[in-house]
């Protein structure tokens, strides 16, 4: 019989969470009350499914997202998540179906890119995605870092760690966030009820555990950044403390803050190990320990992928470092932003408008996507066969300008 893929009714999204917990291999129940919660923050003129008969088995949403661009502008993204496809329903095309209808709908609203964080790697390419950013994660040695225990809530710039409560991270959180994005590509913004779940608030199928929050405050005051942590309990045959902190969330917007809150992780009485979460690969976490080493490499991945839906404004929404055009010959196998496009560029500004001129680089829509947040290289892309030179220098000229001093970072996972 026919799957039909469509928007999914309020009656049915109790069967779209139970297919949709399928697909992430988790438990598939959800209780009346996680139902009743999530309800109430979805659009479900933007959440579908495929249903085969009566039965949810592939599931989509997505909603309306700011992304931060280089020089501190931001562009209205699709976002997408929680995309399922029932194990019993593979390899036929569901997928391609609801992503399809999605895109169109994106880019019939006006938005300027699509964005998502990828399961698995092979996926999205086919669907015009590059990976714009990615994450690494350390964990930290306490005992090699060679850091004193004694600065343990102490900078020495005249700032100050406090512990303090969820209730302070939703007030002083969402304004040290926004300053992040203005330094920072890819951070994907956060609303009202991303801060609420973020520290506890709301109904989760899995068990909450409250970390502890600390904040670091400038001499002035102000709060400068913010840290969550959990640390569990375990201890060596010896009777020595074996515990390891996890941090959940750790975003600061000045150097100081970034030293004074590592430090603080580090120098915590009975922690013999900080896991830093997902931070950016150019994070100075390893360079700020004496020893360097004591921070051994966990993960480096894909974080946020973007799919360009119209390329003048992603392209016009970015500062650049150095004047120059190129002349960009966009191939979009889904005719939503393909193209030849002029762009000229400077630290005053930019603008691109399509053109007839002869292409300086010819790419694929995806491989723009990986270029415009400042984190790949033209050059590289070039040896790796994804971006074709017509013109000789133009992918090093291509670097010059789009390329970032701090690599864009995405903290959140959506």
């Amino acid at each position: 019989m026919t799957v039909d893929v469509r928007t999914v009714a309020e009656s049915e999204f109790p069967d779209w969470q139970r297919a949709l917990r399928t697909g992430f291999l988790r438990p598939p129940v959800v209780s009346d009350e996680e139902v009743a919660d999530r309800l109430a923050h979805v659009d479900l003129a933007r959440t579908i499914g495929a249903f085969d008969r009566d039965r949810v088995v592939a599931t989509f949403r997505s909603f309306r997202q700011e992304v931060s661009t280089v020089g501190g502008g931001s562009l209205t993204a699709d976002a997408i998540s929680q995309v399922t496809v029932s194990p019993t329903h593979r390899r036929r095309g569901l997928l391609s179906r609801m992503m399809t209808a999605d895109l169109a709908a994106a880019k019939e609203r006006g938005d300027a890119i699509a964005t998502l964080i990828a399961a698995e790697y092979p996926i999205y390419g086919r669907f015009g995605f590059g990976a714009a950013s990615w994450a690494t994660e350390w964990s930290v040695d306490v005992r090699r870092a060679g850091l004193d225990p004694r600065r343990s809530g102490r900078p020495e710039d005249g700032g100050r760690i406090d512990l303090t409560d969820a209730e302070e991270i939703r007030k002083a959180g969402p304004a040290v966030h926004r300053r992040l994005a203005g330094v920072r590509a890819g951070v994907t913004g956060r609303s009202a009820r991303d801060w609420e779940v973020g520290t506890g608030l709301g109904v989760d199928s899995e068990p909450w555990r409250e970390p502890f929050y600390a904040v670091y405050r400038a001499e002035s005051g102000e709060v400068e950044g913010f840290v969550s942590y959990t640390a569990d309990d375990k201890w060596g045959d010896a009777k020595q403390p074996l515990n390891t902190a996890t941090v959940r969330d750790l975003i600061a917007v000045t150097p100081a803050a970034e030293r004074a809150l590592w430090h603080y992780l580090c120098s915590i009485d009975w922690v013999g190990t900080v896991r830093s979460g997902y931070r950016a690969p150019d994070d100075p976490l390893p360079m700020l320990l004496p020893d360097p080493r004591a921070a051994r490499t966990l993960t480096y991945v894909d974080m946020l992928w973007v799919r360009v839906l119209d390329a003048v404004r992603v392209l016009e929404s970015r500062t650049y470092p150095v004047a120059d055009g190129l002349v960009l010959d966009l191939r979009d196998g889904d005719g939503l932003a393909g193209g030849r496009y002029r762009l000229d560029a400077s630290p005053a500004g930019a603008t691109a408008v399509r053109t007839a001129e002869s292409a300086d680089l010819v790419l694929d829509i995806a491989e723009l996507g990986t270029l415009a947040l400042g984190d790949e290289s033209a050059v590289r892309l070039c040896r790796l066969g994804r971006v074709e030179e017509l013109t000789a220098g133009a992918a090093a000229r291509a670097d010059l300008l789009f390329r970032t001093p701090l690599r864009p970072f995405s903290p959140d996972i959506f």
